[in-house]
């Protein structure tokens, strides 16, 4: 079987998703419930494995009350 590698850009954003979710308290559960978004599909987005959407994204955004360019900046 082939395991291709994590992006390195999904896996910061992916990594400023989960660490904006521990400051807030957040469980991946709450985020999801919060996001309107399945509890497994977020953990695959802080782990890089999903190629998360604009719209997701947005929605998590919104979660976790921070501006959609903060998730994304740098990568």
């Amino acid at each position: 079987m082939i395991v291709a590698s994590v992006p390195q850009y999904r896996r910061k954003i992916g990594e400023r998703i989960r660490a904006q979710r521990k400051q807030l308290g957040l469980s991946q559960e709450a985020l999801a419930e919060k996001s309107n978004l399945h509890p497994v599909y977020i953990g695959n987005v802080e782990r890089g494995a999903n190629n998360v959407s604009i719209d997701s994204l947005m929605r998590i955004a919104r979660a976790l009350k921070v501006a959609l360019h903060d998730l994304v900046k740098d990568v």
